[in-house]
């Protein structure tokens, strides 16, 4: 076998068509790296930024206030998601869903979805990243360097010969495929390797994310090889891989997409922004109790403390609407969540239909930049913002004096690991 090896080694070198597939699949891979790591340095010096500003900016925006209120609505706290040490290598929903939100004490779903403009409506036009190459370009030059292997030697009239010399087919097609199946995946994964390597990369994570393009390549490799063994030209093989290699990468995705799209709809963030916004503008115009009763439902605690004069402003009050603003909305907010969550759940199952949308889930799952990771940095800024509740209201509610020290222990966001 050795022997066979070291002869279709020798054979590929000569080979200059496969040469420069083999070529082309190493530079776009050394270019989906570089930008992925690119992307991911950058997404990291904005938070880093973004952290001291939001320190410095809320300090003093804290400065000199004489009120629980004003201090909570002139304070900005800055949530995010960081990109994983494997985000380099598939960027997923980074790209159409938001991974940072500066909050207030107001009413948060109006702020998600605020700037959350492209979630839902955004397309699956993504970045080209390590594992778009390897879902949906890496099929493609695997058929570009196998799929006339038997063809050209039967276009020569070579082919009952070279099986006749090698002794059996097995021993010829085996070795000369396997040879270049090996190359491409050594030239697809190399830079991937650096990459995990500069980024501190788990090895284990590594492993998983080589384990997952090798067996891509071999499903490939099996169905080109099904292919190959009609007895027709090379164009026509090479056509009838490429329209399969199009059904499988581009048309089952879409239309699986478009029929689970139909089957989940999901509420516009809009539509939440909107309402929200409706119910917190509404509520200056209606009477106290239309707000306090809602507020004291979901807080009972606060009954004692929830007395409103009829005329002039106070801040509980302001901060009650606020909630149940966020009260009226959370069956919308509740939908959308859920139906993304479906949806992405279908997704899965459908992807089994298509390796290329397989490949590219794991890689997001990998990555940490999948439909749930993204959904989960959500619930964490939801939590964090219960944890700003937690602080004002016990404060607020019962009016003790506004004491300025106090505000050292507001609590930080700690993004979910």
């Amino acid at each position: 076998m050795l022997r066979h090896l070291s002869r279709e080694t020798r054979f590929l070198a000569k080979d200059r068509g496969a040469v420069f597939w083999l070529l082309l699949a190493f530079v776009l891979s050394v270019v989906a790296v570089s930008f992925g790591i690119a992307e991911v340095r950058e997404q990291r010096e904005t938070i880093a930024t973004l952290i001291e500003e939001d320190a410095a900016d809320r300090s003093n925006a804290l400065e000199g206030q004489e009120d629980w209120g004003s201090a909570a609505y002139y304070a900005f706290h800055l949530t995010y998601a960081p990109p994983s040490d494997f985000a380099f290598a598939a960027m997923g929903q980074r790209d159409s869903s938001s991974w940072k939100h500066r909050v207030r004490m107001l009413a948060l779903e109006g702020q998600i979805h605020e700037a959350d403009t492209r979630n839902a409506d955004f397309g699956l036009v993504g970045r080209f990243d390590f594992a778009f190459l390897a879902a949906s370009v890496a099929p493609l030059l695997l058929i570009l360097l196998l799929y006339d292997l038997r063809a050209s030697e039967r276009t020569m009239r070579r082919h009952d010969l070279l099986v006749a010399t090698a002794g059996s087919s097995r021993s010829l097609w085996l070795p000369r495929a396997l040879v270049r199946v090996t190359a491409l995946a050594l030239l697809l994964l190399m830079p991937l390797w650096v990459g995990s390597t500069i980024e501190g990369t788990a090895a284990s994570l590594t492993l998983q994310a080589s384990g997952i393009v090798i067996g891509s390549l071999l499903i490939w490799w099996l169905i080109v090889e099904l292919v190959s063994r009609i007895d027709a030209s090379p164009s026509i093989l090479l056509t009838s891989l490429i329209g399969l290699w199009l059904a499988i990468a581009i048309l089952v995705p879409a239309v699986s997409k478009a029929v689970i799209e139909a089957a989940n709809p999901v509420p516009d963030g809009g539509e939440i922004l909107l309402l929200q916004r409706e119910t917190v503008n509404d509520a200056w115009d209606l009477p106290k109790e239309a707000t306090m009763d809602p507020f004291v439902e979901r807080h009972p605690e606060y009954a004692d403390h929830s007395e409103i004069g009829e005329e002039g402003f106070e801040w509980k009050w302001y901060y009650a609407f606020q909630q149940v603003g966020d009260q009226v909305v959370e069956p919308l907010a509740t939908q959308y969540r859920e139906a993304r969550l479906a949806r992405d759940k279908q997704a899965g199952v459908a992807a089994w239909a298509s390796p290329t949308s397989l490949v590219e889930r794991a890689f997001e799952k990998l990555a940490g930049t999948d439909a749930r990771s993204m959904i989960a940095y959500e619930d964490r800024v939801r939590d964090y913002h219960r944890e700003l509740r937690a602080f004002y209201y016990p404060l607020m509610f019962p009016e003790e004096p506004f004491d300025e020290e106090l505000l050292s222990g507001l609590p930080a966001f700690t993004p979910t690991s």
